[in-house]
């Protein structure tokens, strides 16, 4: 099931609000949304909906097993078992089909039977999750959880469950006991909801369009024009598509009283690779980092030792996402390149304008994307030559068969979608209102869960009476924006079939 879709906008989540809510009791609720989250996944899975409910049960026993065993090593043991398991099970339905056919061409016959495995939806985040509350638990950081409901709510939670943004056990501990859903957090998690359902529904839709419509092609069919065209689109599609699934998710979260974290921070606006990275899919960055750099020692080694560290955390990075060697290669194109940024550019970079340095990173990671988007190596290198005019202009196509002219008027909206000015002119709203003259203004929080509708202006302490007048007609404007935001964005679900999920597939 996919949050813009009619039978979740019109009929699941209008139910399950209405059930949540009208329940009083906070246990209650937490069992509501477990049995929800359930469904949700059943949807979509029906069988894979027991692996959901063995990995909840196997990591709800393991962690009860660490905190009450005796001594490190026996800790340590179940600790192991517990990442090997997970790791065994998102391995063989993810991994099993590449693993087959990479050995038996190297072998030159069929020595592993592929067994053509669905891709149980979600695998990858809710197993990480599941990881992150063992190793906590074993690193005294969280309680265990006594009562597998709860935990199962946990990594079953149907707002986050099938792509993110991946949530610790330690940010929710809390809440789900003390949580208190509030009308304000409510109307804010609505406002963050339609923001999402915008970004991925009328503009990462529109985008996806194009990209589908070329991706598949070869380079030499649809030359310079198809090859930039495709990868343009793909750039804008894979933002809005997953940032704004990410928006729905935090938003959904709010309105039942949790803090998810922030999974995305303008990440087009970076003038590095290592700045794209504290912005692009925040969660899985913070994930790799605390949980497999650290642990390898991070950059309290030699600095051959961190080199290899860094190659094998962005090889994981990579393979993570996508069982295919464009995805491997796609990880170490980051390590490498945040490698060489820390060990010999990064001051060079802080050196030049910010213009200058923002359009290497554009190169950075429009390049990037080519080998994310387009599947098999070789070509993968045809439309890297494609993109330098190693086919012609337009291959053995025409322009109006590309269609891509059709799409530039388009391009401004994409690029102010991905841009921070909503918040730059809130925080300028609210400095005014405050009489703050030449207070420095920041487009956006570079971390933290305290993420906010960035086009909802609130003035802390203090206003000027008059102005403060026109803060509240501001934000009624944004909200009846949004009210036509959401009207648009459901009659295009009801109207168009096209409705893909790019992040279904890792």
């Amino acid at each position: 099931m996919v949050f813009s879709s009619t039978v979740f906008l019109f009929s699941f989540l209008p139910l399950f609000l209405a059930v949540y809510f009208l329940i009083p009791s906070r246990p209650a609720k937490n069992v509501i949304l477990l049995l929800f989250s359930l469904v949700f996944y059943a949807w979509g899975e029906p069988v894979y909906v027991w692996l959901m409910v063995g990995s909840i049960v196997m990591n709800w026993a393991i962690g009860l097993f660490i905190a009450h065993a005796q001594g490190r090593g026996a800790k340590k043991a179940f600790l192991v078992v517990a990442l090997v398991l997970n790791i065994l099970i998102i391995g063989f339905y993810k991994y099993e089909g590449f693993l087959a056919y990479n050995i038996n061409q190297a072998l030159g016959e069929e020595f592993i039977a592929d067994l053509q495995l669905a891709l149980p939806i979600g695998i990858s985040f809710f197993t990480l999750q599941a990881i992150t509350y063992i190793v906590d638990v074993y690193r005294g950081e969280v309680q265990p959880q006594k009562n597998p409901l709860y935990l199962g709510m946990y990594i079953a939670m149907f707002p986050q469950l099938v792509a993110g943004p991946i949530v610790r056990y330690a940010d929710i501990e809390y809440a789900i006991d003390h949580r208190k859903a509030t009308l304000d957090g409510f109307a804010q998690g609505l406002r963050l909801f339609i923001i999402g359902l915008g970004k991925k529904v009328l503009l990462a839709n529109v985008a996806g369009t194009l990209a589908d419509s070329l991706l598949p092609k070869s380079a030499a069919e649809i030359g310079f024009v198809g090859c930039f065209s495709g990868v343009a689109a793909y750039t804008f599609q894979i933002y809005f598509d997953f940032s704004g699934y990410s928006d729905m998710a935090i938003g959904m979260g709010k309105m039942m009283g949790f803090d998810y974290p922030r999974n995305f921070n303008y990440p087009y606006t970076s003038t590095s690779a290592t700045e794209f990275w504290r912005r692009w899919h925040m969660s899985l960055g913070s994930f790799f980092r605390d949980y497999v750099y650290i642990p390898l020692g991070g950059n309290r080694v030699s600095r051959l030792r961190w080199v290899l560290n860094m190659i094998i955390v962005w090889g994981l990075t990579g393979i993570w996402h996508g069982a295919a060697w464009n995805f491997l290669l796609w990880g170490l194109y980051w390590g490498v390149l945040i490698i060489l940024e820390k060990l010999f550019i990064a001051k060079a970079l802080e050196r030049l304008p910010r213009f200058v340095s923002h359009v290497y990173m554009v190169v950075l990671f429009f390049f990037g994307w080519l080998l994310f988007a387009v599947t098999g190596l070789q070509n993968v290198g045809e439309w890297f030559m494609g993109m330098f005019g190693a086919y012609g202009f337009t291959g053995t196509s025409t322009l109006w068969e590309l269609q891509s002219w059709s799409y530039v008027s388009l391009v401004p909206i994409m690029v102010v979608g991905s841009l921070p000015w909503a918040p730059w002119l809130r925080k300028k709203l609210e400095a005014w209102a405050k009489g703050e003259v030449g207070a420095k203004v920041v487009a956006a929080p570079q971390k933290g869960n305290a993420m906010v509708p960035p086009c909802q202006v609130s003035v802390q302490g203090e206003g000027i009476p008059s102005r403060m007048k026109l803060v509240a007609l501001v934000n009624v404007l944004v909200d009846v924006a949004l009210l036509a935001v959401l009207v648009l964005s459901s009659f295009s679900v009801v109207s168009s079939s096209y409705n893909p999920f790019i992040y279904f597939q890792f």
